[in-house]
């Protein structure tokens, strides 16, 4: 049985349904500070299945406890957390207490009842430096000043802490690019709330006449001056989980991590699709305030190529008519 923390947000969500339809058994944990119980409906409607699921916050290390107790885990997937970079730098001790105290207190609990396999979802961001060729050996710049940057660093530290405690531990690490997309169909995609905090929700927004235009950066050292990020499709994003999955089923006392990256745009070109796809202009204003930011972020995801036979397929044209067919969906 895997246990799927942060469940019902926008990644959480995807990977427990994928995990479903190859027969898992999940259990999910969810505080819904960003999520709702409406996503567990619509889990277990699509699904067909009862979806075992508890109301905590995993930083509740006793609440967290019983769930081990309750439920036959022997894999996590942690998927909980705060992602927003602009956001981290107006509140950064509650990424700090949420990022940083939820990785302690999920790893205190799998040492107590013995679970010993763990994935962990981070970002391309955790090295802190501007490249479009990141890879698993580069260290990470930990002068870099964000807070959101700078607990994904400690987080990862103190797993591998853990892990070189126990030769029982096997864990992989999967530093995501900029996730977007959704299921087929408009089954199951981002739900969008009425401020959000990335790029492609908010473009959604204007898109549907909710919104006038979004604040675009236009100052990086690139070609149409807005910087350029790796997007990956959800559910490749799934699909790499499950050849990690399968990948450890066969390893022992291993702490890997694995770039998963997508198609590089810029910001501007990404906008540029979603108008086409949408058949909406986006329209976009300067930002109140500049912001400091990584102008270029990337990796070739040689390693998960190379060890999980992974790679990313789905294009960003793909991911937005996705993610807008679903959109289209809730507004309805």
């Amino acid at each position: 049985m895997i246990l799927v923390t942060g469940g019902l947000g926008y990644i959480g969500s995807h990977v427990a349904l994928s995990l479903l339809a190859q027969r898992q058994e999940v259990v999910i944990v969810d505080n819904l500070a960003n999520s709702s119980l409406e996503i567990l409906e619509r889990l277990e409607y699509i699904s067909r299945m009862y979806i075992p699921f508890a109301k905590i916050d995993i930083r509740n290390t006793p609440a967290l406890n019983k769930i081990f107790e309750q439920y036959s885990i022997d894999t996590v997937i942690h998927t909980a957390g705060f992602k927003c970079l602009e956001e981290s730098n107006l509140k950064p001790l509650e990424y700090y207490n949420d990022n940083v105290s939820c990785i302690m207190s999920l790893l205190r609990s799998m040492q107590r009842t013995g679970v010993r396999r763990l994935v962990h979802l981070s970002s391309l961001t955790v090295y802190a430096e501007s490249s479009f060729e990141l890879h698993e050996e580069l260290q990470f710049n930990y002068g870099y000043p964000n807070p959101y940057i700078k607990s994904q660093q400690m987080i990862e530290d103190i797993i591998r802490d853990t892990f070189s405690t126990d030769n029982e531990w096997k864990i992989a690490i999967m530093r995501l690019g900029n996730v977007a997309g959704a299921f087929e169909h408009g089954i199951l995609g981002e739900v969008v709330v009425p401020l959000p905090k990335n790029i492609v929700p908010l473009a959604m927004q204007v898109a549907s006449m909710q919104r006038e235009a979004i604040e675009l950066q236009k100052n990086a050292s690139t070609a149409d001056h807005t910087v350029e990020r790796s997007f990956v499709h959800v559910l490749d994003v799934c699909e790499a989980i499950h050849s990690t999955l399968h990948w450890l089923q066969n390893q022992t006392n291993i702490c890997e991590a694995f770039d998963i990256s997508g198609e590089i745009t810029s910001i501007q070109a990404l906008l540029d699709i979603i108008s086409e796809v949408t058949q909406v202009g986006i329209n976009t204003i300067d930002p109140s305030y500049a912001t400091v930011t990584l102008e270029r972020l990337a990796s070739t995801s040689q390693k998960a190529k190379n060890i999980l036979n992974w790679s990313a397929h789905r294009s960003v044209n793909k991911m937005i008519e996705d993610e807008w067919n679903f959109y289209r969906t809730t507004l309805h």
